[in-house]
């Protein structure tokens, strides 16, 4: 997978979330839910996208890991939503899945570029 195809990938995990937290209820700790939700997903691409204009190894990296936590905040954060039972975990598994593969895949991003970094 390239790093357009990446990026393009983690794009469409938070747009998928936008459609979903469009279905979520209009309640306090929903709405609390829905931001924390939606700031993850979006910040796992936007550093993914910063990560691959980095102009050192070092930058690239720290932003490589950045991208990894937000992502996994993300896939918490829908099993949060699965535990409340605000969507229906069937609506939510599929996402849940791409959002840990996504998970996997830049935790390799990760070990590949510090293995690079020793050679």
């Amino acid at each position: 997978m390239t790093s357009k195809e990446l990026l393009e990938r983690l794009k469409q995990f938070a747009y998928r979330v936008v459609k979903l937290t469009r279905s979520l209820p209009n309640s306090p700790e929903a709405n609390i839910i829905k931001g924390q939700v939606l700031r993850s997903s979006f910040s796992a691409a936007a550093n993914y996208r910063s990560a691959c204009k980095a102009y050192s190894k070092k930058l690239f990296s720290s932003k490589l890991g950045i991208s990894l936590e937000e992502m996994d905040e993300s896939v918490f954060w829908l099993e949060v939503i699965s535990d409340l039972e605000l969507i229906k975990k069937e609506k939510l598994s599929l996402l849940i899945v791409e959002g840990e593969e996504l998970c996997k895949i830049l935790a390799k991003s990760i070990i590949t570029s510090k293995a690079r970094s020793k050679i």
